[in-house]
Parts: structure tokens; sequence; C-alpha cells
């Protein structure tokens, strides 16, 4: 979804945006941007779009936690980190090809596994389906990105929780300022624009000693 929307952003006019996958089999390593990848089976997954395309330059960076080519206002904030940061979690790499004017492609190796350990997975994660039953408590939910604050807002109060959401980490501390206000659980994004999740939950804790506090992240990085 992270690099679909990217892709849309990028197409102001308009424009084809293709996603292909194929096996890939590496009989030698695959050198590139400072990454080499070992020898093994992959499936390849390539998004390709008919964008304004990037610079050398911030083809560089655009995996860098809060780098954009967007002007403020525009797109969906967080640019390409958290894409990179779920490929990198399961074990595959990430690479970027594009030209100004002339689109983007981002290529996606994820190691291939066979059917016995597919069927393994899906078994074990089967004795661990969610209870039905619904939740209670006030939960502040701390997401500086619009769309998924609301996803996660109504995540939560559908299972059941009373939920008081913060766009920033300074919001919610202004928030907690109110005496009267009870919560029984912190969930917050780690990284963010301004105050970072660890940080301000750190901060929190000290007039909320008996708050627990759940981090989420797609790309956390070494905030911890």
């Amino acid at each position: 979804m992270n690099l679909v929307v990217n892709a849309r952003d990028a197409m102001p006019d308009g424009g084809d945006l293709t996603i292909q996958t194929e096996s890939m089999t590496l009989s030698t390593p695959l050198k590139r941007d400072r990454v080499t990848v070992p020898v093994g089976d992959y499936i390849l997954v390539r998004v390709k779009d008919e964008g304004i395309g990037i610079d050398e330059e911030s083809l560089q960076k655009i995996f860098e936690p809060f780098y954009t080519i967007q002007r403020v206002g525009e797109g969906t904030g967080r640019w390409l980190s958290t894409a990179y940061g779920i490929v990198k979690k399961t074990g595959g790499f990430i690479f970027a090809n594009s030209k100004p004017g002339d689109g983007t492609c981002f290529s996606l190796l994820f190691p291939a596994s066979d059917k016995e350990d597919l069927i393994k997975t899906k078994s074990s994660y089967g004795r661990l389906a969610p209870s039905k039953e619904l939740c209670s408590g006030v939960v502040l939910l701390v997401e500086d990105e619009a769309p998924v604050r609301a996803f996660a807002t109504r995540a939560l109060s559908v299972r059941g929780f009373t939920v008081i959401d913060a766009g920033s980490a300074e919001k919610a501390l202004e928030l907690l300022e109110k005496t009267a206000l009870h919560v029984d659980v912190f969930v917050t994004d780690v990284i963010s624009a301004g105050m970072d999740g660890p940080t301000w939950g750190q901060e929190a804790l000290i007039a909320r000693p008996n708050v627990n506090v759940v981090f989420v992240s797609g790309h956390a990085g070494g905030a911890f």
C-alpha cells in the first residue's frame, strides 16, 4: 500500500501502475547499492509507475525516515522508510530504479519458501485465533498519520476499547495534564515527526507510572 500510494502521488496527471511478480533463482550473489543478495530462490515483486521520477540525489535518500520529495501538505507522509522496514523484517531486499520524467520501478526480493513450510505456518497460527469477547479500558492512541490513526481508532473501538487519539506526542502530553483523565494503555507509533514514541512514553510514565505501553512501528530503527 505504501508503494502504491506513493506511485499514485507521483502521477498527478494519471498513468499506469503495474505490479509484476515472478520467481527468481540467484546462482551467484547479486551486488547492488552496497548490498549483497545471497544465492537462493526468491519471489520478485516489481511496482512500476509512469510518474515524475526521482533524481539521483534523492534516490540515495528515499528509504531514510522522514525523507520526502513531496511538499508540505502533499501525499500521505513518511515516504518509503515504512516499506523498507517491512521488507527487511521478512529478510528481503528492496531496490529502486528511476529517472526524472521517466517513472519509477521498485523491485522487492523476498526469500521463497516451499508449500510444506507454508502449511506448517498456517496450522500454527490457526491455534491462535483471537477471542471474540469484547475488551474494556481506555486507550490513548498516538499516531501522526491521519489515515493510520483513523484505522487504529476504529479497530480498537470495535474490540470494545474507549479510544482517545492524538496526532502528536506533544498533544498526548497535553491531554495527560488533565488529572481527571483515566488511561489504561498508551498505544504509540515509535517513529514520529516530533518527539518519538519511547521519549514521550518515558515522560508520560513519570506522572502515569501504572499505564502500560504498546509500541507500534513498520520501521523502528534505533529508537529504543
